[in-house]
């Protein structure tokens, strides 16, 4: 399963306050385009559309404890894990560390989708 770890908790109400639509048009399609907040702030579902070899509609998951926060996807919706799916997931990290930029990356199967 595709995921990105953080080293830090993160104030998901904020980054849902300041949330604006992610959108990337190249050979891939990527559209990520709402974010609902649980109630206790420990958990963020960010609705994603992702256009590649085919279309598909999913969820990623913020979720966040004490001391780290996960990116990845929810596990109900369960996309095939297309380079497209794992972009998507890069590019909401980088809007993570636009708005947190004291985060460090612990723990990634997702390296060669950050870097570049």
């Amino acid at each position: 399963m595709p995921h990105i770890v953080f080293d830090k908790r993160i104030d998901l109400f904020a980054l849902a306050k300041n949330f604006t639509e992610i959108f990337q048009k190249t050979h891939i399609l990527i559209k990520i385009h709402s974010v609902f907040v649980e109630y206790n702030g420990l958990a963020a579902l960010f609705s994603t559309v992702v256009i590649d070899n085919m279309h598909q509609d999913f969820l990623i998951e913020i979720s966040t404890t004490k001391s780290k926060t996960t990116i990845r996807l929810y596990p109900q919706t369960d996309p095939v894990k297309t380079d497209g799916v794992k972009l998507s997931i890069a590019l909401l990290s980088k809007y993570v560390l636009s708005i947190f930029p004291d985060l460090k990356v612990t723990k990634t199967n997702l390296t060669e989708y950050i870097t570049t």
